[in-house]
């Protein structure tokens, strides 16, 4: 499967931008849209949190205090990726089930297709994030540039899920409804609106465990070790190898059922 990915990296491509048009075929501002509903969601939070509920500067481990827009940003950023891959990723078969109905598409690049369609939005707020920390008098470091490897490691993630909820959900069209869910009950599991570091020393044990198996507590806070508090990634090395199993394991996993259902797609679409 990793063959003919690498194969069709080209029909990826060419399918990624076009799926990113066709989700605002028709409207006026057209592909405005994608960046739109992001900005307002930032905006609602920061002024229910910060001016509303008087949130203030956030603090973490490393000592460093920032706004909360900037540190909200950090964390919700990683998450709108994820979560659009996610759930689009999840009907993908569905969506596109002229392609494959067709006997010598590759169908199995679609899961692919929703992954990098959505890096074009991710890739324009994690330009302006980074121009709003600038703008706030924080400096470029190099440890900016870590953004690259947890942006790869979620994009890992996400496919190896999509492979997986996308498969089922042929069967089981419930599936979609679940992931929603799902994804509903994840952004208050992640520390995206709350701040881990000025809670760890108030939860018991068990619960700073539960709440670090969550995948996304790595990536989130990464996109924020990387903005705000300058540490590199291998500084957590257990949290580090517990992420990467993870994936590895969705990956295999959400390939193999991929690959054994395939045949059968066709007929049940």
């Amino acid at each position: 499967m990793i063959k003919d990915i690498f194969t069709n990296r080209k029909l990826i491509t060419k399918l990624a931008k076009n799926d990113f048009k066709q989700k605002f075929a028709g409207s006026t501002l057209g592909v405005i849209w994608a960046f739109v509903q992001p900005i307002v969601t930032v905006l609602v939070y920061w002024i229910v949190f910060d001016k509303a509920l008087n949130a203030g500067t956030q603090g973490t481990k490393a000592g460093i205090n920032a706004p909360f827009v900037l540190w909200l940003s950090a964390g919700i950023v990683p998450w709108f990726y994820f979560s659009e891959v996610l759930a689009g990723g999840t009907v993908v078969l569905q969506e596109y089930n002229y392609l494959v109905k067709k006997v010598v598409f590759p169908i199995n690049v679609l899961p692919i297709v929703k992954a990098v369609s959505s890096l074009f939005v991710h890739g324009f707020f994690v330009l302006f994030t980074l121009i709003v920390y600038l703008l706030y008098g924080f400096g470029l470091t190099p440890f900016i540039l870590q953004i690259f490897y947890y942006s790869f490691s979620m994009m890992l993630l996400a496919i190896g899920l999509i492979y997986l909820t996308s498969a089922l959900c042929v069967f089981f069209r419930d599936m979609a409804q679940l992931v929603n869910i799902i994804l509903q009950v994840g952004v208050w599991a992640t520390p995206i609106m709350w701040n881990y570091d000025d809670m760890v020393d108030r939860i018991p044990g068990w619960l700073n465990v539960l709440l670090q198996l969550n995948p996304m507590y790595y990536i989130t806070s990464g996109y924020r070790d990387s903005f705000i508090s300058q540490t590199g990634f291998w500084t957590k090395p257990w949290l580090t190898l517990y992420f990467w199993c993870f994936t590895i394991l969705m990956f295999a996993l959400g390939t193999h059922i991929f690959r054994k259902l395939q045949p059968q797609f066709a007929d049940c679409l």
